[in-house]
């Protein structure tokens, strides 16, 4: 007669009355596996959250299985429930372990190897602009060997969202809405300086979505040039701009498509390693001013 351990009855019995924890319990990676399809049903379902029977569908394990992966997630903060809908959502601490593991560089420090590179292949001053809220500034540049005169100036000059071509592409490479807050805001400053109508900025918003960048020549500063792509994150929206600043004879129809590839395939390089929680995002000028008294 064969003896049968007490463990082993108990795995027996688990396995018979919940035959998905004795899977779970024989593989254990599987769980993980689960946990991080809930994790991601959740970010799927957005701030709002989910109920359980969403993320159980959202998912393809039973009800019970997620209800169980859920209480391990909430236990460790990182999935938590609202009180009176019950809707499951990521929580708190997820976003702080992710603001962690993001990339430790902020968006200069990124940046700043492809300005050198650029500017040395291109022979050319290279600058990297930021969205500021409804202004886009200058938050590094690379000089090249050309004396040249920009709308932004140095390092931490701004200009509104529509003036000089790196402030154009930002503007036309936001979501619509934000868009069309920035167009209604900036109509009248741009009025003001003289610098174009509405028309005239919703002509050239069109043209350098429909061209995947922004190109000018002797337009306000007589002498001077300039191309800029936008810089994506991961949902499509413009952050920033890589914009070359030069004499205008060497932006001619013979070399811009070059300089055009060249920068295109340099932001798209910088998209998918930017921090979604870099504060230079958000707050480019608390940046410079940090480095300005580290220096």
């Amino acid at each position: 007669m064969i003896q049968i351990p007490k463990s082993g009855i108990t795995l027996i019995k688990i396995g018979l009355e919940f035959p998905e924890m004795a899977k779970e319990s024989e593989a254990p990676g599987k769980s993980l596996q689960r946990g991080f399809a809930v994790l991601r049903a959740l970010a799927e379902a957005g701030g709002e959250g989910a109920k359980l029977i969403r993320i159980a569908e959202a998912t393809g394990l039973t009800q019970a299985t997620v209800h169980r992966l859920l209480q391990a997630l909430q236990a460790e903060g990182v999935v938590e429930q609202d009180g009176r809908s019950r809707l499951y959502r990521l929580g708190l601490d997820f976003f702080a372990l992710a603001a962690r593991a993001g990339n430790p560089g902020n968006l200069r420090d990124l940046c700043r190897p492809v300005l050198q590179r650029l500017s040395a292949m291109l022979g050319d001053t290279v600058f990297l602009l930021v969205r500021s809220g409804f202004d886009a500034m200058c938050l590094d540049r690379c000089e090249g060997p050309f004396p040249i005169r920009s709308f932004t100036g140095d390092i931490g000059g701004r200009v509104p969202l529509g003036v000089g071509q790196g402030a154009l592409v930002i503007l036309a490479f936001l979501p619509e809405a934000e868009r069309e807050e920035a167009i209604r805001f900036n109509v009248p400053r741009l009025l003001n300086q003289g610098f174009m109508d509405e028309v005239y900025l919703r002509t050239e918003i069109a043209k350098a979505r429909e061209a995947g960048f922004a190109s000018r020549r002797d337009v306000a500063l007589p002498g001077m040039g300039g191309v800029a792509v936008p810089v994506l994150d991961r949902e499509g929206r413009a952050v920033a701009a890589l914009s070359i600043g030069t004499i205008s004879e060497r932006l001619g129809e013979d070399r811009l498509p070059t300089v055009v590839e060249i920068l295109k395939r340099e932001a798209a390089a910088i998209g998918p390693r930017l921090n979604p929680f870099d504060p230079t995002l958000r707050r480019p000028a608390q940046l410079l001013g940090s480095a300005s008294r580290g220096g």
